[in-house]
């Protein structure tokens, strides 16, 4: 619990105090706000080291025993069927999607719904996590894997809607969230562990790049669909 906070003091403290000093040159805020803005930085710093200590605790175990249920059953439907669906269940559960779905909502004024733009993501990320795990399966290379998914990306920027290239972007930034980074660490780590006979740390990296390629390509085929 201690290095969780540590490591949450360090990250948002420094930003806390420069927002506060630059509202001080820049816009003045009233002192209602600048305490209501404090308290909130407080109550942030404690909730995220709660989540952190969770995460660490909860989802990196969970994560590498899944990884490794899925080998030991020998069976590639089912690795990419759960693959799919973690990708799905921990994409909804990540909050910057959230808050992405629903700043994209009040932008479009509701063409775009939370459902439609969480549900997209959220299967793009699942497509993405199958591929992935297939990726170290194989021990396919990784480079080709993300120049073709790139060259994906840049054919499918000439049929999209030029509002909707942002927003694809956007979503695969918000899905290497806390939520979704840690338990896809751990479950590639539990993946490649059963494979490689328990030297999985060195080759279990990657999977969080493939991953948030399926949201930007998602986002993009929807964008298509709008046009």
């Amino acid at each position: 619990m201690k290095k969780s906070f540590e490591e949450v003091i360090v990250a948002i403290l420094p930003m806390t105090v420069l927002i506060v000093i630059l509202t001080f040159i820049f816009a003045p805020l009233s002192m209602d706000d600048l305490i209501t803005f404090i308290v909130g930085a407080a109550i942030m710093m404690v909730g995220m080291a709660l989540f952190l200590f969770g995460a660490d605790y909860s989802m990196l175990r969970v994560g590498s025993l899944v990884g490794e249920y899925m080998i030991k059953k020998r069976s590639l439907a089912i690795m990419c069927s759960l693959g799919f669906a973690i990708g799905i269940g921990i994409t909804i559960a990540e909050p910057s999607v959230q808050v992405l779905a629903q700043q994209v909502r009040d932008i479009s004024e509701g063409t775009i719904t939370k459902f439609v733009l969480i549900g997209v993501v959220s299967i793009g990320t699942g497509i993405f996590l199958s591929f992935a795990l297939l990726r170290t399966v194989f021990r396919l290379s990784y480079y080709k894997m993300m120049l073709i998914g790139y060259v994906g990306v840049f054919a499918l920027s000439f049929f999209t809607s030029p509002e909707f290239m942002p927003i694809a972007f956007d979503a695969g930034g918000v899905t290497t969230g806390p939520v979704t980074v840690p338990f896809i660490l751990a479950l590639a780590s539990g993946v490649t562990s059963m494979i490689h006979q328990g030297k999985g740390e060195s080759d279990s990296f990657g999977m969080v790049g493939v991953s948030s390629l399926g949201p930007i390509l998602a986002v993009m085929l929807l964008g298509v669909i709008f046009r």
